[in-house]
Order: structure tokens, then C-alpha cells, then sequence
């Protein structure tokens, strides 16, 4: 019997190449041949200009979706962190694959002392500027935009210390040697999302073949957390360019436990609050609502407002 061919929509870097591999093999143990159709974003075009300015909705998807809706592409392979929790009208994320760990690390090719008064470390997250400036007000950011050995080639011509990346693309790429320092993640939240490759379709996909390709790719736990996550990130309607966080795990007793927040640009301002639950949405949006109400919602005011 003739397998199915389901066409993989990617960005091109290094890093997108890999999730969009990662599917291809579960697509392809899951009885289909998968096909690889990589394309550049708006994200991947404009290197020199930081997120926040480009506009936080779609930057890596717009493409993508463009391709998914004009039946391009089957599917659209994407790091989870990277969509906004408010998809177009006729998308929806089909499946969320197993997460690796959501840690931010820094990576460098020396010692990194974070009491260093001098130390300079880059990033293009305003999210990670914030709690940077919150934890470690002596340390210096700078900007640093493109894909990961775009970024690391920066960090070996001297112009910072060390570079603030989240371990799954680093440990993708094959860069674990390069780790120095592991954030704790119940202090310095990751993104909504970050260490999970998420699929999004189109509502012209045949439903039973979105069904089997959800049957091969997706896994259950990481899709309960993720949809907690996103639920959260959907409340406080935060994009690229706010500062906002949130994390779910799974307890022993089966509870949902999340933790996240916002900071304010400057980081002199962080809400941060933990809140339990069994379901995933009315829990990302009640932690959300509390947030919102010990003062999250002057902080997002303030930054949108800043941010113009």
C-alpha cells in the first residue's frame, strides 16, 4: 500500500531543520512519507532588528501559515515558543511533541561568573532582559538576533561574555559543551512553550488524516502543560515583545502546577504567583486573572505603552 505523503512546512535554520526532521521520523514510524518544504520568515530576513520592534504576532509564522492555508503545505513545524497564543481564524496547533528541558542555560567558551560586574551577556529576548536586570542588575545585555551559529560566531569575536539560550536548541545542535550556567526554573521562568516542537494546520486538512498524523507526533503530558501554558500566555495576551512567562509540570497527585508572571522592561518590577489545577485552560487563564489583578495589568499597560 502507497504510504501518504504529508509536506512538512519549516523555516530554514539549522535548528528548524532539525524539529522539522524530528516530525519527519515520527510522520514516517507513524506510516506516511514525509516530505520537507523549508521557506524563510520574516523573523529569518531581518537580522538586525530586534523582535520587539519587528512586531511580536507571526514574525517565524506568517509564512507558514500562508502555506498551510493555500494547501502548500500539509503541516507547519514550529518551536512552540515561537506561536502566538491567539491563532488565525481556520489554524489550530494539532499536536505538542515530547517537551526536552524548558531551562534557560548560558552558553560560552569561558568561565561565566554572574556576580562579575563586567559581565556581558547577549540576547534578543526582552523576556530574559527583564529577569536579568531583576536578578543581576550589574549585568550588561546586548542584542543578538539570528540562528544559533549565527549567534555563537558573536559570542567567539569578544563582544560579550556568554549568550542566554534555551538548552533544548543548544542540546539539538549538539552544543551541551558549551553550557556554563543552568537558570533555575522556578526563579527565572521560561517562556510559554520553550523546549516543545508544535505542529499547526489548517482546517482544509482531511480530519482523518490529521488524526493519524496527531496519533504518530503528539504527546499527551506535553500537550496538558502546553495547553495550560497557552491558555495563560492567552489571558495576559502577551506576544515576543512582553515580558511574560509561565511553566507547567505535572505532580505526583495529578494536579497541574504553574507558576508564572510578568516584569516590567526595566525589570525593577516582577509579579510572579504558582497556582494548582486539574484543568489545563480554566487554570492558565485563572492564574492569569491574578496576575492581571496584583498589578500585571498596569505593568502590560506600561510596556505597551512604552513600546508604542
Amino acid at each position: 500500500m502507497e504510504r501518504k505523503i504529508i509536506k512538512i512546512g519549516t523555516r530554514k535554520s539549522k535548528l528548524a531543520m532539525w524539529q522539522a526532521n524530528y516530525v519527519a521520523d515520527l510522520l514516517d514510524a507513524g506510516g506516511f512519507q514525509p516530505q520537507l518544504i523549508p521557506i524563510e520568515t520574516k523573523g529569518d530576513k531581518i537580522q538586525n532588528v530586534a523582535l520587539s520592534k519587528i512586531g511580536s504576532k507571526g514574525v517565524f509564522t506568517e509564512e507558514l501559515e500562508s502555506m498551510l492555508r493555500r494547501g502548500k503545505v500539509d503541516i507547519a513545524v514550529h518551536s512552540a515558543k515561537d506561536l502566538q497564543s491567539q491563532l488565525p481564524l481556520g489554524f489550530s496547533v494539532l499536536s505538542f511533541c515530547e517537551r526536552e528541558s524548558p531551562d534557560d542555560v548560558i552558553v560560552s567558551d569561558k568561565e561565566i561568573d554572574l556576580n562579575n560586574p563586567k559581565l556581558i551577556l547577549g540576547t534578543s529576548s526582552t523576556r530574559r532582559i527583564a529577569m536579568l536586570k531583576h536578578y543581576y542588575p550589574h549585568i550588561t545585555t546586548i542584542d543578538v538576533r539570528g540562528n544559533l551559529q549565527t549567534r555563537l560566531e558573536k559570542m567567539k569575536s569578544g563582544i560579550m561574555d556568554g549568550l542566554v539560550l534555551a538548552y533544548a536548541g543548544v542540546k539539538r545542535m549538539n552544543y551541551d559543551n558549551l553550557v556554563k550556567y543552568w537558570f533555575d526554573t522556578d526563579r527565572f521562568i521560561p517562556p510559554v512553550g520553550q523546549g516543545s516542537v508544535a505542529i499547526e494546520v489548517h482546517e482544509k486538512l482531511d480530519p482523518d488524516t490529521a488524526s493519524k498524523i496527531k496519533t504518530a507526533t503528539n504527546h499527551p503530558l506535553t500537550e496538558k502543560m502546553l495547553l495550560t501554558e497557552r491558555a495563560f500566555l492567552r489571558r495576559m495576551d502577551g506576544g515576543c515583545s512582553i515580558p511574560v512567562f509561565g511553566h507547567a509540570q505535572m505532580e505526583v497527585d495529578g494536579q497541574i502546577i504553574l507558576k508564572g508572571g510578568i516584569a516590567s522592561l526595566n525589570g525593577k518590577e516582577l509579579i510572579q504567583r504558582t497556582m494548582y489545577g486539574s484543568n489545563p485552560v480554566e487554570l492558565g487563564t485563572s492564574l492569569a486573572e491574578e496576575i492581571l489583578q496584583s498589578g500585571g495589568k498596569k505593568v502590560l499597560d506600561d510596556i505597551r505603552s512604552t513600546l508604542g
